[in-house]
């Protein structure tokens, strides 16, 4: 993400997207969040974040997205 960033040239915009609760790598560290935490309060970048209401798929992925959340919140220590 950081060679990524670093090399963004002048008049450039970029966009990042990501889901934050879809982490594949050992340890669940997301490198997403991880970009979050470094960067927040830099001037000139902005963080947005979308819910549920926000899926503009098929009505089905509004449910699994549901259904992902209600199962994390189930669980004892919060894992995904």
């Amino acid at each position: 993400m950081k060679m990524f960033l670093t090399r963004i040239g002048f008049g450039s915009k970029a966009v990042i997207t990501g889901d934050t609760t879809q982490v594949d790598v050992p340890g669940g560290r997301s490198g997403l969040a991880g970009l979050e935490k470094v960067l927040t309060g830099i001037e000139g970048l902005a963080f947005v974040r979308l819910g549920r209401r926000d899926v503009v798929r098929h009505r089905i992925v509004a449910d699994i997205v549901r259904a992902y959340e209600e199962h994390q919140s189930a669980e004892p220590d919060g894992r995904r």
